[in-house]
């Protein structure tokens, strides 16, 4: 089951892209309950936003906005010919402009899967995997410091 109907779904991204971008949304968005470990994608070939519906039962409206916006900033900077990788500057700056996440919070439901929680040695951060990592090959991705499996 959809939180939203498609004309609804439209309509609140149109209506943040012409608050928060001051441009229209033209093209397709839907929900795409197949996504899994994402909260949305951008398609560009199809000029298509696919959102996953399970944020939208699982957390607050706001959740939801938020990964909007982020798959607005990929389609407005698509349509302009700039660069909208995550990587990208120009990406990252109008993330910046208009307040969007970089990344979507997990799922509730989804956080049980967590079997394995690693800890930097160096800074104490906390990593949860749902596969085992091979802690003399891979670092903590803040300071480089060696993981060690909890």
């Amino acid at each position: 089951m959809n939180p939203l109907s498609d004309k609804e779904l439209h309509q609140l991204v149109n209506q943040l892209s012409e608050t928060f971008f001051h441009k229209p949304f033209m093209d397709k968005v839907q929900f795409n309950s197949r996504l899994r470990t994402t909260g949305g994608r951008y398609l560009p070939g199809k000029r298509l936003i696919e959102l996953n519906p399970k944020y939208a039962l699982e957390f607050e409206k706001e959740e939801l906005i938020g990964i909007i916006k982020h798959e607005l900033c990929h389609y407005h900077l698509h349509i302009e010919g700039k660069s909208y990788g995550h990587r990208d500057k120009d990406f990252k700056d109008l993330l910046a402009q208009t307040g969007s996440p970089r990344h979507c919070k997990q799922l509730p439901s989804e956080q049980k899967r967590c079997r394995y929680t690693y800890e930097c040695k160096k800074c104490n951060a906390i990593y949860k995997r749902v596969r085992k990592v091979d802690v003399s090959k891979y670092r903590c991705g803040k300071c480089k410091g060696k993981l060690n499996l909890m």
